[in-house]
Formats: structure tokens, C-alpha cells, sequence
């Protein structure tokens, strides 16, 4: 066998390969702080963050873009423009998966912008670089373009190449103060002055696009992005939105074209996901694709996304293919469990499929989780809603889908401590016979975690001890839907004595012993239903 260099080669069933690239550390820049609340410089917080990411990225670096930036507050539930300690900083990007984050302030002193960037790795916590530059108010590109060469590794790109990545300076304010205008009226007017003074400043129809969809007038979005050239840096975003503009406006035909175009250069889930979408609302053909044959290309490209999969069982359920959209349900609430569409699907899944328990169940989780499903709420009753397929309104960002695993990862854990932590406080109050503040905090802990099996059996000892027999027995049944255990058959068993059903309480007993010969209550339900 070869010897291979380990720094560029990895050994491969005995054959020498080069070594896939590992992707730079990610960098996150958060809006700088506006010492002291100038007027003046209220846009320059964000068209900091916005500047040295460009700049960063410009130079080779691996910074994270505004629009991740933004997704990942979203979900985070961070405010955008919030005050946040270093503390805070730190912890979101480490959530976001950022190797380091870059702070900074902005000031001005005799008409000179003085910028200060302060570059901190997470794993140590230490300032790997503090720099301040100065320049003219007017020469602010400039002036970032120094800060972010003394932050980002050595490069050979020359400023000219970055000065072209920017537009005038004036163009670049109306664009920053558009993006944070708090009403749509006033974002369209200074997007369309940035637009005015530059039309090829693309990346401001882009944004024009966002407040156009925000308030659903998919017409004037769609003509926002038309006029985007093949060969600007920002087509592919462009042509995407524009796909869902004309799956919003029913030209379905149009956005097929969009997306498949989109699809043929890059099969990004995304993009796939939405042919799905157009093809399960205008009807797919052996031709152009049947929806289910995109959910599943979409899921193969990225398996771990609840709505994919989603998809992928609501179309087999319309299909009526039970048994292929049970199992894609299933993993759809195995990765997002308080997925209250979900659970519903899943319930009419299997009850197409013979399953009548368990779509029982799934059906009763619905409604624990949303209230939609409520049945003074639902006309159709059980039936299977129309419109549920998901659309992806964001075009597959460079290393988005990392940044969301990593966020999702994060929600999962924090969801199932948070359940746990209502649980207890619920087991407390049921003890303190607080009964109904513990079904408030019983509640709130199946919201997040809705297969917990612990708060669903409190949640029928509560209704036993009120009276409730048959609410009772119905989270009994849940209880051991979710995890079958001794203690949840012996308390059902209890349930159905209540309810006068001496046979199915006998028959809960049974089941309990022999799981657990030793179950007290077991023993003493068959004694009380043999009279002893």
C-alpha cells in the first residue's frame, strides 16, 4: 500500500484520495452600538453588521450572511434590534455555530466615523483581535474595508475587487433604512430611492420583494425581482422568489419553469420541496414528476427537515397510500413532535389504515396542540384538510442548513428540558392537590413534548380525582400509547371500575401483573372488584 501525506491525502479502501476541504470557522458579526445614540448613525448599527460580512467574505473568511443572521434571531425569538450583552452575543453564536463573533461601536468626532471591531473566539472567550480605524463619514467603505483586513486571514483580494462588491454610499443608506423601516410604506419608499439612484442595485429588490410578500401583494413582488439579470450575484434568490410569487398568484405553470430551472442548475431541498408544491396543486404527470417523486428528492437532500417529510406523508394520505403516509408522518413527529398538523395527518393515516387506537390517539394530541383541531372548530370534522403542504420561502442559503441542524439540535434539547421542567412542577401541584394550576403546567409540558407518557398519567389521576371517569380513562389511554408501563394499565383499570366496566378493569389488573407481579395497585383493584 501507498503512503499517503496525512495533511492532503485520507487513505480509502487502500487507495489514496485527497482529503475533502473542511470549511473555514464561521463568523458571526453582530450590528455595532451607536456609542452615543446619534441620530445620525441610528443605520450605521446594521449597515455595520451588513458591511464588514460582505467585506469578510470578500476576503475568504466564512462569515455568516445578514439574511442567516436574521433567520437564526427569528428563531432564536432574539429581537433584531436589541441591546444584547457580550454574554448573550457569545451565547448566539455559539447556538448559530459560529467559530467567533465581532462586535463592535461607532462614533463620531469631528465629522470623523471612528469604528471599533473587537473579533472573540467561543471556545476561549479571548479577543482575538481589537481594532480601530477612522475616515470620513462619506469614505465608510473604505474605512470597513481596513477593520475587516486586520480581522479576516491574509488574502490577495484587492480593494478594488471589494469597492465593486458596493454601491454608492448614499444607495447603500436608503437600502439599510429600508430594511429597518417599521412600516411598509416607509421601507418601499427609501427601497425604491436606493433603486432610483442605482437600478442594478439588486440586492435592494430583494428586499423590496420581502415587504411586497410581507403584506401579499405577490404582483407588485414579482415585478420587484423580474428585472434581476441571469448574471447578477443575487439571480438564484431572485428567480426563487419570484417562483413563489406565481405559486401565490395560482400561474402555476410559470412556476414550475422557475423552480425546475432552478432545480436543473442546483437540486437544493428547497427548491425541490416547491416543485413538489406546484405539482400536488396543478396535478404532476409521468412527464413533469408526480409531487411525491420532489418531497422525497427534497428529503434526500436534507433528511433531517420536518416539512419534507411532512410533505411527503400529506401527499400519500391524498393519494390514498395509508400506509406510506403513516410512515413518513411518523417521522415527521419523531422530528418535530409538537407538530399539531402532523399528528392530525397521522391520525387520519391510520384510521384510513385500519388503526383505529392509535389514530385515535394522534387525533387527541392534535388538539392538545393546537386549536384548530378542536371540534367546534373543525367543519370537515375528521377530514383531511385541504392547502397543509409546506412552502419553503427562502432559497437554500451557502451553509444555511447547518446553521439550522445546529438550531434545531439546540430547540430539541431545550424543548425536552423545559418539558421536564413543567412536569415536575405539575407533579408538585398534583401532590399539593393543586389541581388546577398542575394541568396548566401538565399542559403546557405535553405542548412541547406531547408523547410524554408521565404527564399524560398525571393528567388522568386529576381527572379521576375530580369525577372526570371518562376523560380519565381517555389519558390513560394516551399514557400508554406513549409509554406502556404497569402503573398506567392499573390506574385505567381503577378508571374503568369507576366507569362501571368491571371486565375491562379486570382485564387492565391483568395486564398490569403480568408486567409487574409485585404492582400494588393492581392487587388491590382485583380485590376491590372481587368484593374483598
Amino acid at each position: 500500500m501507498r503512503t499517503c501525506v496525512l495533511i492532503l491525502l485520507v487513505v480509502v479502501s487502500g487507495v489514496c484520495r485527497p482529503a475533502e476541504a473542511q470549511p473555514a470557522p464561521r463568523t458571526l458579526v453582530m450590528p455595532f452600538e451607536n456609542v452615543k445614540r446619534e441620530g445620525r448613525l441610528f443605520w450605521l448599527t446594521e449597515a455595520s453588521a451588513v458591511l464588514l460580512t460582505d467585506d469578510l467574505n470578500a476576503l475568504g473568511a466564512n462569515a455568516i450572511t445578514r439574511q442567516e443572521r436574521m433567520q437564526a434571531f427569528e428563531r432564536l425569538q432574539v429581537p433584531p434590534a436589541a441591546a444584547l450583552t457580550d454574554a448573550t452575543v457569545i451565547h448566539i453564536g455559539q447556538l448559530v455555530g459560529a467559530a467567533q463573533v465581532v462586535v463592535g461601536s461607532l462614533r463620531l468626532e469631528d465629522d470623523a466615523l471612528i469604528v471599533r471591531a473587537r473579533s472573540i473566539a467561543l471556545d476561549t472567550g479571548r479577543v482575538q483581535a481589537d481594532v480601530t480605524d477612522r475616515g470620513p463619514l462619506p469614505e465608510l467603505f473604505g474605512t470597513f474595508a481596513r477593520v475587516a483586513r486586520r480581522i479576516a486571514p491574509p488574502s490577495v483580494t484587492a480593494p478594488d475587487e471589494i469597492e465593486k462588491l458596493h454601491p454608492p454610499v448614499a444607495v447603500f443608506e436608503d437600502f439599510i433604512k429600508g430594511v429597518l423601516a417599521e412600516t411598509p410604506a416607509t421601507a418601499i419608499n427609501y427601497l425604491n430611492a436606493a433603486l432610483s439612484r442605482q437600478p442594478s442595485f439588486d440586492r435592494a429588490r430583494i428586499a423590496l420583494w420581502d415587504v411586497y410578500a410581507e403584506q401579499g401583494d405577490h404582483v407588485r413582488a414579482l415585478a420587484a425581482v423580474t428585472p434581476v439579470p441571469p448574471d447578477s450575484r443575487w439571480a438564484r434568490q431572485a428567480r426563487f422568489l419570484a417562483g413563489l410569487s406565481q405559486l401565490n398568484l395560482k400561474k402555476h405553470d410559470e412556476a414550475f419553469t422557475t423552480f425546475k430551472a432552478l432545480a436543473d442548475a442546483d437540486p437544493a431541498g428547497t427548491v425541490l420541496n416547491n416543485l413538489g408544491v406546484v405539482q400536488l396543486r396543478r396535478g404532476g404527470t409521468p412527464q413533469t414528476g408526480q409531487p411525491a417523486f420532489y418531497f422525497n428528492k427534497a428529503a434526500e437532500a436534507d433528511p433531517d427537515d420536518p416539512d419534507y417529510v411532512f410533505n411527503l406523508g400529506y401527499t400519500y394520505l391524498l393519494d390514498r397510500d395509508p400506509q406510506a403516509a403513516i410512515y413518513w408522518l411518523r417521522e415527521a413527529v419523531r422530528r418535530n413532535p409538537a407538530d399539531g398538523d402532523a399528528h392530525f395527518i397521522l391520525g387520519a393515516a391510520l384510521a384510513a389504515g385500519g388503526n383505529a387506537n392509535e389514530a385515535t390517539r394522534e387525533r387527541e394530541l392534535a388538539r392538545r396542540l393546537s386549536s384548530a383541531y378542536e371540534p367546534g372548530n373543525r367543519p370537515g370534522g375528521d377530514a383531511v384538510p385541504k392547502g397543509l403542504e409546506r412552502i419553503k420561502s427562502h432559497v437554500e442559503l451557502p451553509h444555511d442548513s447547518r446553521i439550522v441542524k445546529r438550531l434545531t439540535t439546540t430547540e430539541q434539547k431545550e424543548q425536552a428540558e423545559l418539558a421536564t421542567f413543567y412536569l415536575d412542577r405539575g407533579r408538585r401541584l398534583f401532590q399539593q392537590e393543586n389541581d388546577r394550576d398542575a394541568v396548566v403546567e401538565l399542559n403546557h409540558a405535553l405542548y412541547l413534548s406531547p408523547y410524554l407518557a408521565d404527564a399524560h398519567l398525571l393528567l388522568g389521576r386529576i381527572h379521576l380525582r375530580n369525577g372526570r371517569v371518562h376523560d380519565a380513562i381517555d389519558a390513560f389511554k394516551i399514557a400508554l400509547w406513549s409509554a406502556e408501563t404497569a402503573e398506567a394499565h392499573a390506574v385505567l383499570g381503577e378508571a374503568y371500575r369507576q366507569a362501571r366496566d368491571p371486565a375491562s378493569a379486570r382485564a387492565e389488573a391483568e395486564r398490569a401483573l403480568a408486567m409487574d407481579p409485585a404492582s400494588v395497585d393492581a392487587k388491590q383493584l382485583l380485590a376491590r372488584l372481587d368484593g374483598r
